[in-house]
């Protein structure tokens, strides 16, 4: 796999993620280095970890895996979206914001990884450096993500709670793309 479609590969992975960290960035308003970094880190090493383990999977279970992957991703999504959602409603002033809290980033994580799972598989049955793929697919999705946190900030900074709904009515709205085009696929 050559440098240009490893870059088309990776962007089109961190899509997912850029999404959501733009998302991220509406709810939490007014974001800083470190926020951003924060996110753009859970999102990237996600993304970089999820190919690797499917890569060590194999082809052996991607029937299996394909089989439930837009599930987990749907359920995470909306689950997580319908939670900004009622957020949205009931916002107090926070001294401290759980945004960016383990039990937040975890599930957004992995729900946005769960497709570079299935990418590792393929990846298995190319020749190439697994190691080099990972590290650059982990980089770009750091860097769109680090970049959509503030791209949301901005846009969010002065109708936060309407932010946060139109966010996580984009989570909802990804995972029902994640889940119709596994559905239109089988077809």
């Amino acid at each position: 796999m050559g440098i240009g479609e490893l870059f088309v590969l990776a962007v089109g992975l961190s899509m997912d993620a850029f999404a959501v960290a733009i998302c991220k960035g509406l709810a939490i308003g007014r974001t800083t280095l470190k926020s951003s970094m924060i996110v753009g880190l859970w999102f990237g090493f996600f993304q970089a970890l999820m190919p690797l383990a499917g890569y060590f999977v194999g082809l052996q279970l991607s029937d299996l895996i394909g089989a439930f992957d837009h599930w987990v991703a749907f359920c995470l999504l909306g689950a997580i979206g319908v939670s900004m959602i009622i957020e949205s409603r009931s916002r107090k002033e926070e001294e401290e914001s759980p945004l960016l809290s383990w039990r937040a980033m975890l599930p957004l994580a992995i729900a946005t990884s769960i497709d570079a799972l299935a990418s590792g598989i393929a990846l298995a049955a190319v020749d190439g450096n697994i190691y080099w793929a990972v590290s650059f697919i982990g980089v770009i999705t750091f860097i769109l993500s680090s970049f959509g946190v503030k791209l949301g900030s901005i846009a969010g900074s002065k109708y936060k709670s309407k932010a946060e709904l139109a966010g996580g009515l984009i989570l909802i709205a990804i995972g029902l793309k994640i889940l119709i085009q596994h559905c239109v696929e089988g077809i």
